[in-house]
Order: C-alpha cells, then sequence, then structure tokens
C-alpha cells in the first residue's frame, strides 16, 4: 500500500460557470482532475492536493478562516467578503474569453437614470451588496438595496429602478434591452492562499509552483509553435519578418548551407505569416499547439 503523502494542499476550486474553463485549465497545467457528479470531492493525479469544489462566493471567506489553504475565485467575491487573504497570482481567464468580468450598474433602455446620483431614493437588487453599497458611498447616494437570489435582470423595471449585475460580454444584457451606466469593478480570478498556509513554507512553494504552471498554460492559450528549415543565406529576411516571443532558436543542419528555425507566434497571425515565410525561403513548416509558456 502506497503512503499516504506527508504534505496535503488544500484547494477550493469554483463550481458552476467557471467550473469547466478552470478544470481544463488546470489539465493544460498537467493535472488530471475527475469530478464526479455527485460529490464535491474530485480526484486529481497529484497525491499531495486535496479538492473541493464551491461557490466562487464562498471560497474566499472559507481560505480565510482557514478550512481551505487556497483557492481560485474573483477579485469582486474577496472585496465582498472582506476576506483577510494573501493573492498569489492574477489567473487572467473569464467563462467564455480571456475578459474580466464586470460588475455594472444596469437599468432599461428607456429608464430616466443616466448617472449614479439619479438613484436616490431608488431601489437596487444584486447579488454583490458589499459591493454595491460601497459603490453608493463613495457617489454620497443614498438607496434601497435589496438581494437578488438570481434572474437579477428579469426585475427591472417592474420590481426594482435598477440592478447591479456580472457580465463578461454585455450580450445578454443587449438581448434583454437593458443599458450599462457605470461599472462598479473589473475582476478577474485570483489564486489566493490563507495567512496560515503562505507562511508554511512547504505550502506556499507547492502554491507558487501550481500558478507558474497555471500561468504557462494561460500564456500558450493562443499562441503556436512554428518550426522550419531555411537557408542560411536566407536567415536575416526571414528572421526581420518574423513575430517572435523571443529570439528564435537557431540549429546547425548536417547541410551546413541549411539551419533550422523554430520559434513561437500568436496563432491569429499563423495564416498569414506562413505563405509570406515559405516565398521567403523556409522548407518544412511546421505549425505545433502548445500547452504551456513560461517566461
Amino acid at each position: 500500500m502506497a503512503e499516504a503523502p506527508k504534505n496535503i494542499l488544500r484547494i477550493g476550486l469554483p463550481k458552476g460557470s467557471l467550473q469547466d474553463p478552470t478544470l481544463d485549465l488546470f489539465k493544460r497545467a498537467g493535472y488530471n482532475i475527475i469530478v464526479n457528479s455527485r460529490s464535491y470531492r474530485p480526484s486529481v493525479d497529484d497525491a499531495e492536493l486535496e479538492i473541493r469544489l464551491l461557490r466562487a462566493q464562498e471560497i474566499g471567506r472559507y481560505v480565510d478562516h482557514g478550512f481551505l489553504d487556497c483557492g481560485i475565485t474573483g477579485r469582486d467575491w474577496i472585496a465582498e467578503n472582506e476576506a483577510d487573504i494573501e493573492v498569489i497570482s492574477d489567473l487572467r481567464y473569464s467563462k467564455a474569453t480571456s475578459m474580466p468580468t464586470r460588475w455594472v450598474l444596469v437599468v432599461p433602455e428607456d429608464s430616466p437614470i443616466k448617472t449614479v446620483q439619479d438613484l436616490q431614493g431608488k431601489r437596487i437588487a444584486t447579488e454583490a451588496m458589499g459591493l454595491t453599497k460601497t459603490y453608493l458611498a463613495k457617489h454620497g447616494v443614498k438607496a434601497e438595496i435589496e438581494f437578488s437570489w438570481g434572474a437579477t435582470e428579469v426585475k427591472v423595471p417592474e420590481l426594482v429602478d435598477a440592478i447591479v449585475d456580472i457580465t463578461e460580454t454585455g450580450s445578454s444584457l443587449r438581448a434583454n434591452k437593458l443599458r450599462i451606466v457605470d461599472t462598479l469593478m473589473e475582476s478577474y480570478p485570483q489564486f489566493v492562499s490563507s495567512k496560515g498556509a503562505f507562511a508554511d513554507a512547504w505550502k506556499r512553494e507547492k502554491m507558487q509552483r501550481l500558478t507558474l504552471l497555471l500561468n504557462g498554460a494561460l500564456e500558450a492559450r493562443y499562441k503556436v509553435g512554428l518550426k522550419m528549415n531555411v537557408r542560411e543565406k536566407d536567415l536575416q529576411k526571414l528572421t526581420d519578418c518574423l513575430p517572435s516571443l523571443r529570439l528564435p532558436s537557431i540549429s546547425r543542419l548536417t547541410d551546413p548551407q541549411w539551419v533550422a528555425l523554430e520559434t513561437v507566434i500568436d496563432e491569429a497571425v499563423v495564416r498569414e505569416i506562413i505563405p509570406q515565410l515559405k516565398s521567403l525561403g523556409a522548407e518544412g513548416i511546421i505549425e505545433y499547439p502548445l500547452n504551456k509558456v513560461v517566461h
């Protein structure tokens, strides 16, 4: 029987809309997580990790209280819960894009409300009570704020005058004929640690190594590797046109008149640059996907 590891890092990952992109990120970072649909305790191929799937709204609080060593949750929910925790790293991804999510003040398209000052004495529904109270206080506005249990966007204008809701692209708001008045906060997920775990040398190093790989996977999302052979006499004009993440790697071939070149570029430019590279003398061009790019 295998001996249980002496050190365990308890980590909370977000369930719900961020669950699939988070699990995919871990997979690209090298961690295979298997989720049972009826369990909040996924298995992972790292005996030093103990994972819990929890609502992102709760993770910061559980990390703050020491029930979890660390976790991934939004900057917004850390602020909402006033969690006293250490931020190890920003993780720039969202449920659908690489854009940050935004907490926005929203009204119907035909509402007379144009600025936050127009909310004086009005009613606002939101899940982010703390963020909304702080925002109104900052602008010197007094309004009635009520907690929304979901489907917030359907509550205007019949039930409330305005809502504070979260959006990534704004498409759902536009589809419901709603208008954004102001942005309260932009938020990305953050990898956070409890004070106690951060003070533990083994746990701190484990978290730093983990976030290095996660950020490497994020960096590789929209990049590809390119390999090609080129005559040495054509090398300079080819490298001059090559957008490179770093200086390209160049290796000698058995034929002294040829070299092999390898680089990393944005995937969006590949379709334009491969024909150009070919016209400049490159041969044997190979494009390949990347899992991680670590600087």
